[in-house]
């Protein structure tokens, strides 16, 4: 892990290599991916099926792709009692947060004559993609799955690798609580392409929501425009702004959580206490030594982990909005001081007891999150995801009267004849 100077001459690079990864798809990785995608669109589960063969090493057929009542029981079955009450509550939590995101329709009458407004309509149908690889995450299915049914999507359909093409019990519990319809064994650029284009087996959905992994990412990429998609998730990331105040050992466990991932995973501390930074390097070093995970926590810190002295506070937090993080913790001694000059971050945790691991489980707020710097446009996902709006004209006689010539002048400016004669024709 690399401890630098914000003024040393090396820090500008750094900072770029920071920024930069995992933000670019290659063109070899399009063009695979794109294969893919193009194969499954044209030839449906034929394609879908060769697919999770391959690079998932198991036979699906039309019969067996989706998961059936009885194995969605069988598994749920399989769940803990103490598991299953940690995944309702956090259930509970995120539903009571986000149901204040509920969006309402409107109507504006202050003309006479005149009413104009906004429906607010839920998306039909959604498909939502949880990592089922390295690791299964049904915390991944709770932060999509809820807030679309608070948006009153009619059909929630949950694609996921299954380990021998069987359901993870987990990953059972958090669809059966969050009211997943249908699940399919499927992963990878595979099932976002049946997601986007339809098979026989697999309907197609209006919008797909979840993180993946870069061959995922790419083909949310590819097929956006077909579909919606939330996000294009890139690896994982935490800055850690930190005073003297803060504390080494917990500021050190956070940057862990992070870099426990994957290898792409960036955790970095900014802090003007050089004490603290010393002391923030030790404390990783001697956590890391009893981590499961250590190899991979290894390898992303020595890749993309970092510890910035700044000159300032105020440096550090310019440091971070140009940084656009995922996860943003303040450590400091007034965190709500500081947060007021935060402008990019996906999510901000203020104090030393708001980890961000209580973000990704039982706080409520959503861990799905823009990441590689999209902070600066993007926001977490919510409930306002799973909505479109449509817009809504109504004009009485008298009313359009008093817009008419205008309306049909300004048609006339933009040599448009046929609009401005649409309305002449209503005025005679």
């Amino acid at each position: 892990m690399k401890i630098i100077r914000s003024n040393a001459a090396g820090f500008k690079k750094l900072f770029s290599e920071l920024r930069r990864r995992g933000g670019v798809h290659s063109s070899d990785l399009l063009s695979s991916v794109s294969k893919i995608v193009n194969d499954v669109a044209a030839r449906g589960d034929k394609a879908l099926f060769k697919y999770t063969s391959k690079f998932d090493g198991y036979n699906l057929t039309a019969a067996t792709v989706e998961v059936t009542a009885a194995e969605r029981k069988k598994a749920l079955m399989q769940v803990k009692l103490k598991d299953l009450k940690v995944i309702k509550l956090a259930a509970r939590r995120i539903e009571n947060y986000h149901r204040h995101q509920i969006a309402q329709s409107f109507m504006i009458k202050k003309e006479a004559g005149v009413e104009m407004g906004q429906r607010i309509l839920p998306l039909r149908r959604v498909g939502i993609y949880a990592p089922g690889g390295k690791a299964s995450y049904p915390s991944t299915i709770l932060m999509a799955a809820i807030p679309a049914r608070i948006a009153g999507v009619e059909e929630i359909i949950l694609v996921s690798p299954s380990k021998d093409g069987k359901l993870n019990p987990l990953i059972a519990a958090a669809a059966e609580i969050s009211g997943v319809k249908r699940i399919f064994k499927i992963g990878g650029a595979q099932a976002i392409a049946a997601l986007a284009y339809g098979t026989n087996t697999v309907p197609q959905v209006d919008k797909i929501v979840g993180p993946g992994n870069a061959y995922v990412a790419a083909a949310k990429k590819l097929v956006f425009g077909q579909v919606d998609i939330d996000m294009i998730a890139g690896p994982s990331e935490v800055i850690v702004i930190a005073d003297k105040t803060a504390n080494a050992s917990f500021a050190a466990a956070d940057m862990l959580a992070q870099v426990e991932h994957d290898e792409m995973a960036a955790a970095v501390l900014l802090t003007n206490s050089e004490n603290l930074a010393r002391e923030v390097s030790l404390e990783i070093y001697k956590q890391l030594r009893t981590l499961l995970r250590k190899a991979t926590a290894e390898k992303s810190l020595a890749k993309y982990g970092a510890i910035i002295i700044t000159q300032s506070m105020e440096e550090a937090v310019d440091i971070a909005n140009s940084f656009a993080p995922e996860h943003l913790e303040l450590m400091v001694k007034e965190p709500k001081k500081v947060l007021d000059k935060v402008k990019n971050a996906g999510s901000v945790f203020l104090g030393s007891f708001t980890p961000e691991a209580l973000g990704d489980y039982l706080a409520g707020t959503n861990h799905i999150l823009p990441t590689g710097g999209t902070a600066r446009f993007s926001s977490p996902l919510g409930v306002y995801d799973f909505y479109k709006r449509m817009s809504v004209l109504s004009f009485s006689q008298k009313a359009f009267k008093k817009l008419s010539s205008q309306t049909a002048h300004f048609a006339r400016m933009e040599g448009l004849d046929a609009h401005a004669e649409s309305v002449i024709a209503r005025s005679k």
